[in-house]
């Protein structure tokens, strides 16, 4: 029989959340035959990446995946083979009491925020909090050995590079989206949180010798964008010009749509977790806008992170690339960076795309997921 799994996600995280959770239980059904239950507390924001969800509906089949509406008020409901809590959310006290209830006891999972510090791999699978004999366990995506790796469908490189080496799939493509770029024109995605450090990078991309179209999904960035355009009410679909840099505002798009459009461009500004891993498998180089945490942890992640990512660079491009991405992320000189990027960008290119091939090495998330529990019972 079918392995039941139950995914619980709490939208918190500007999409994020569901965004990993969403691409998780897919690829559970599609390449693990897992029967899958998708507990979603906002449904609104899962139909922004999933457009054909129905908000009214408490379940629904979406892409072979049963979608539930979680409720303010649980109703009754039993519980899976394997039970996921995503970025450690709460379960409701119904559903653990049905756990607890079970015959056989289910596997209990916390599956972690995604981490490159080295204390991961030492607590990655360990017994956490236990209620009434259910253990739960710690699981970590990640970067290094001895975690859970990373969200990878099948064959998902294959594609990749097949549409990065296929010009005339790229043009149609971004065509689609009403983005027509001129020959030799730099291509840069931008998806981040609102930011500071963005007019001071908008102000030397608008100055360079090389002309720059700048594609903006809707989010949380477009008001630093309209107020360095010194315009008001931008929206999906407009394109400003401003000497060398043409901005267009993009409309929040399908995952798959979105992978695409990673794949078009020659650099990529990401965000938080999801859009973050499919930048890496995109083989470009890359800026993180990583979450601003209290106290400012976040800030050792990001050294975590990038003092994994540059190992292999040489020490001027490793310099270049830290100095830019900690501008972005602590409101520093992104110009200066800028520029002393563009100094070593074949190096930080390629070294974008061997990374990629290196994290692919590790099994991908799902497929640790399942190993887990086939080795747990």
């Amino acid at each position: 029989m079918k392995a039941r799994w139950d995914i619980f996600c709490s939208v918190v995280d500007n999409y994020g959340d569901i965004g990993v959770t969403w691409r998780l239980a897919r690829q559970l059904v599609v390449e693990h035959a897992c029967a899958v239950r998708l507990w979603v507390d906002d449904l609104r924001a899962f139909e922004r990446m999933c457009p054909d969800i129905d908000t009214q509906l408490d379940q629904q089949w979406q892409e072979g995946v049963d979608v539930r509406h979680w409720p303010a008020e649980w109703a009754q409901a039993s519980a899976a083979d394997v039970v996921i809590a995503a970025f450690a959310c709460q379960l409701p006290p119904d559903y653990m009491e049905a756990m607890a209830a079970c015959e056989r006891t289910p596997l209990w999972m916390n599956l972690d925020y995604l981490s490159a510090e080295e204390w991961v791999v030492g607590c990655h699978r360990l017994p956490s909090v236990k209620f009434k004999g259910v253990q739960k366990y710690f699981f970590f995506p990640g970067f290094r050995e001895g975690t859970g790796g990373l969200l990878r469908e099948a064959g998902l490189l294959e594609q990749r590079q097949a549409f990065q080496q296929d010009a005339e799939a790229q043009r149609q493509f971004l065509h689609a989206m009403g983005v027509f770029p001129t020959i030799g024109t730099r291509l840069i995605s931008l998806f981040a949180y609102e930011n500071p450090g963005l007019a001071p990078w908008l102000d030397v991309l608008s100055t360079d010798g090389t002309a720059t179209h700048l594609l903006v999904p809707e989010g949380r960035i477009l008001g630093d964008v309209q107020r360095w355009l010194g315009v008001d009410g931008l929206a999906a679909g407009d394109i400003h010009r401003r000497q060398a840099l043409t901005v267009q505002v993009l409309p929040f798009v399908r995952q798959e749509q979105y992978d695409r459009l990673l794949w078009c461009c020659d650099f990529n500004a990401v965000r938080g977790e999801d859009s973050f891993v499919r930048a890496q498998w995109a083989g470009r180089p890359l800026l993180w806008h990583i979450y601003r945490q209290d106290e400012d942890i976040h800030l050792d992640k990001l050294d975590a992170f990038l003092n994994l990512y540059t190992a292999a660079l040489s020490p001027a491009a490793k310099t270049a690339l830290v100095a830019l991405w900690q501008a972005w992320n602590t409101e520093g000189d992104m110009a200066s960076a800028w520029k002393m990027l563009l100094e070593h960008w074949s190096e930080v290119a390629r070294h974008a795309e061997s990374w990629c091939l290196e994290q692919a090495l590790q099994d991908d998330l799902a497929t640790a997921l399942v190993q887990f529990y086939e080795s747990w019972i």
